[in-house]
């Protein structure tokens, strides 16, 4: 069993920055790879960007790239999902997941419960 906790969220005007986190607890944190996912009122869930393992491969979601980078320290247990240049379509709710494997789909093991994002134009 892996927790997953995520902390950074927050209200911001269009055009700042926020840091998400997502500290993990249970089993080794450095098996699994990290995802983040986001989902708007009444929209699907929806992938953000990935990590692999070791840290060595990301993915990330088109809308996101060039803006929203995702990296871990696998000493503090914990995946971050820097975000700039924010826009008012980046308001959900942001998800840190983990699973075996790399994947832009939600088909990870393991939740957080969520931290609101909230852009203002």
């Amino acid at each position: 069993q892996v927790q997953l906790v995520e902390s950074g969220g927050g209200l911001v005007q269009a055009g700042g920055s926020l840091r998400l986190s997502c500290v993990a607890s249970g089993r080794t944190f450095s098996n699994y790879a990290m995802g983040w996912f986001r989902q708007a009122p009444g929209k699907e869930r929806e992938f953000v960007a990935a990590v692999s393992w070791g840290g060595a491969i990301t993915r990330y979601a088109d809308s996101v790239k060039g803006r929203f980078t995702i990296s871990r320290d696998n000493a503090k247990i914990t995946v971050y999902l820097q975000m700039n240049s924010l826009k008012p379509e980046d308001t959900a709710i942001y998800y840190c997941a983990a699973g075996l494997g790399i994947s832009t789909r939600p088909s990870y093991d393991y939740w957080g419960q969520g931290t609101q994002v909230t852009v203002s134009s």
